[in-house]
C-alpha cells in the first residue's frame, strides 16, 4: 500500500534531494575500496587487514537495513530520512578522524547501518509522488544518485584522498550527508506510516514467500555483478595489460553502464516488472560470458563493462517488486532489499576469488557470475511460475 504525502510537493526535487543521498552512500560505499591502500598505511596495517573495514561497512547494512525498518514502523518517513543522513554523515566524519584501526572498524559498521534504510524508505516516498504505473521510474531517479557517484563521485573522492590525504575522502562524504539533510527539510514530503503500522506488523513480511524468493533474486542475481567488479582492477593489469592509472576509466565506464541499466530497466518495469526482471538477468548472463573473450583486449573489454554494468538496473526492478509482495510491511520489505544486495557483493567476490585461488585465472569471475545470474534466473522463474499458478 503506497501512503501519499500528506502536503503538495514538488517531486523533481523531492527525488533530487533522495538522489544526492544516494550519491553520497554510494560515494562511501565504492570510494573505501578505492582509499584501501592510503588508509591502510595512514592506520599502520596491511591491505588484508584494511580490507576488514568493507566487510564492516557491509555488515552496518545487513543488520541495520531490517532493525531500522522494524524500530521505526511508525516514524513519520521524512524525519526518519534525516535522522539516517545525520548519523551517516556523523559516522563518516568520525571515520575522517579515527585514530586507530578498530576505531576505524567501528565507524565503518556504524556507518552502514543506516544504508539500506535509507534506500528503503526512500524508494517508499519516490513511489508516493508519482502515479502507481510510474512507480520504477520515480525509484530509479533516486537510485541514479547511487549509479552516478560511481562515475563521479569515486573519482573525486580518491582524487581527494591521495592529493590530500585519505581522511578527506570521508570528509566529503560528510559534507554530501549535511547537503542532503539540507534539501531534505525543504524539498521531501511530510509522508506519514500506514494507518496501524507497527514493527509487528512490519515483521509480517518475512511470512511471504515472494518476499523471500525476491531478495534470493538479488542476493544470488547479483553476485555475478559483484563479482567481476571487484577484481576488475587486477583483470585489467594482468590480463588487458593497461597500467594502473587506467583503471579509474574502466570503472567510471561500468557506472555508465549502471546508469544507463537504470534507467532502461525502470522504463520496462512499469510496463511489465516481472518480465523486465527476467529479460535483465538474462542480459547479464549473457553480458558476463563474453568477459573472458573480451579481456585480452582493451578494445573488446571496454564495451563488455559496459554491458555488465547495466546488469545493475535488476535493482531498481526488485525494489518496485518488493512493493508489490510486502503487503503492509513495506518498510522492512524495501530496507531488505539492500540487505540481499549486500549479501550478494560477499557472495560474487568470494566465489570468484575461490576459483583465482584453485587456478582458473582472473577471467574465471566472468564465468563464476554468469552462474550467479543464471542462479538468479532460476529463483526468478520459480517465483513467477508460483505467482502464476496461484
Amino acid at each position: 500500500m503506497t501512503v501519499k504525502p500528506v502536503h503538495a510537493v514538488n517531486p523533481r526535487y523531492a527525488l533530487l534531494a533522495l538522489a544526492v543521498g544516494g550519491f553520497a552512500i554510494g560515494t562511501t560505499e565504492f570510494a573505501a575500496m578505492s582509499l584501501l591502500p592510503q588508509f591502510s598505511t595512514g592506520l599502520g596495517i596491511d591491505e588484508p587487514t584494511a580490507g576488514h573495514v568493507i566487510s564492516a561497512y557491509a555488515l552496518g547494512v545487513v543488520i541495520g537495513a531490517p532493525t531500522i525498518a522494524v524500530l521505526a514502523a511508525r516514524i513519520e518517513r521524512r524525519t526518519l530520512l534525516i535522522a539516517l543522513m545525520a548519523v551517516f554523515g556523523i559516522a563518516n566524519g568520525l571515520s575522517a578522524m579515527a585514530p586507530t584501526y578498530h576505531w576505524m572498524l567501528a565507524f565503518r559498521f556504524l556507518s552502514g547501518l543506516p544504508h539500506g534504510a535509507f534506500f528503503g524508505v526512500g524508494a517508499l516516498v519516490a513511489a508516493s509522488l508519482v502515479p502507481h504505473a510510474e512507480r520504477s521510474r520515480a525509484v530509479s531517479r533516486m537510485m541514479l544518485g547511487l549509479t552516478t557517484a560511481t562515475i563521479l563521485g569515486v573519482p573525486l573522492a580518491n582524487g581527494i584522498g591521495q592529493w590530500i590525504g585519505w581522511r578527506w575522502g570521508f570528509g566529503l562524504v560528510a559534507v554530501l550527508a549535511a547537503a542532503t539533510i539540507g534539501m531534505l527539510l525543504r524539498f521531501a514530503p511530510v509522508l506519514r506510516p500506514a494507518e496501524g503500522a507497527t514493527p509487528l506488523g512490519e515483521l509480517a513480511a518475512l511470512r511471504k514467500v515472494q518476499v523471500w524468493l525476491t531478495l534470493a533474486v538479488g542476493a544470488i542475481g547479483f553476485g555475478g555483478m559483484f563479482c567481476v567488479y571487484t577484481y576488475l582492477a587486477s583483470t585489467l593489469t594482468e590480463v588487458t595489460g593497461v597500467s594502473t592509472a587506467f583503471t579509474p576509466v574502466a570503472f567510471a565506464l561500468f557506472g555508465v553502464g549502471m546508469t544507463i541499466g537504470t534507467l532502461v530497466c525502470a522504463k520496462a518495469a512499469d510496463v511489465a516488472l516481472m518480465p523486465a526482471a527476467g529479460a535483465t538477468l538474462l542480459f547479464g548472463a549473457a553480458a558476463l560470458a563474453l568477459y573472458a573473450w573480451a579481456a585480452p583486449q582493451l578494445w573488446t573489454m571496454l564495451p563488455v563493462i559496459v554491458l555488465i554494468g547495466c546488469g545493475g538496473g535488476l535493482g531498481s526492478i526488485l525494489q518496485t517488486r518488493l512493493m508489490d509482495v510486502a503487503g503492509e510491511a513495506q518498510t522492512l520489505a524495501a530496507a531488505l532489499n539492500h540487505s540481499a544486495f549486500n549479501t550478494a557483493n560477499a557472495l560474487g567476490p568470494w566465489l570468484g576469488g575461490l576459483a583465482i585461488a584453485a587456478g582458473y585465472g582472473w577471467t574465471s569471475t566472468g564465468w563464476v557470475g554468469m552462474a550467479l545470474a543464471l542462479g538468479g534466473l532460476l529463483v526468478w522463474a520459480f517465483s513467477w511460475w508460483l505467482e502464476r499458478r496461484g
